[in-house]
């Protein structure tokens, strides 16, 4: 059960190291056209970019701990769950997401899932170690 999380975070960890480094790399000109992009707007999102990458950093920093690092674990998978959060609000405003946000979105809302498989995983490490 142990590696089987470790694996499904470490595949998992990929599309915000992939996408939030690309997205700080191009800026907002990647998701619309170049004219259109104010100052606040390409800012914001290379921010949030940063934001993003950085989470798949300290998941590979969890990954190899991942039965002792329950709060760690739950503050990252809290912040993915919001992130989702947030698109299904830009997603009732506007309208689904295409491609790979849409597929971001329903993932980041299956955090609580990660949240209890880790739980299920520190537990059985207390219980053998204890």
């Amino acid at each position: 059960m142990r590696r089987a999380l470790q694996v499904v975070m470490a595949v998992l960890s990929l599309a915000p190291l992939i996408f939030g480094l690309t997205n700080m790399i191009i800026g907002a000109e990647r998701f619309m056209p170049v004219e259109d992009i104010t100052i606040a707007i390409d800012s914001q999102f290379r921010f949030q970019s940063g934001v993003y990458f950085s989470l798949a950093l300290l998941l590979w920093w969890m990954i190899p701990r991942i039965e002792q690092v329950t709060w760690p674990f739950r503050a990252v998978a809290l912040g993915l769950f919001l992130g989702g959060v947030g698109r299904v609000i830009s997603a009732q405003q506007f309208g689904m997401p295409e491609g790979n946000m849409y597929y971001g979105m329903i993932l980041e809302l299956c955090m609580p899932v990660f949240v209890v498989w880790q739980w299920l995983v520190a537990r059985k490490y207390a219980q053998t170690a204890g």
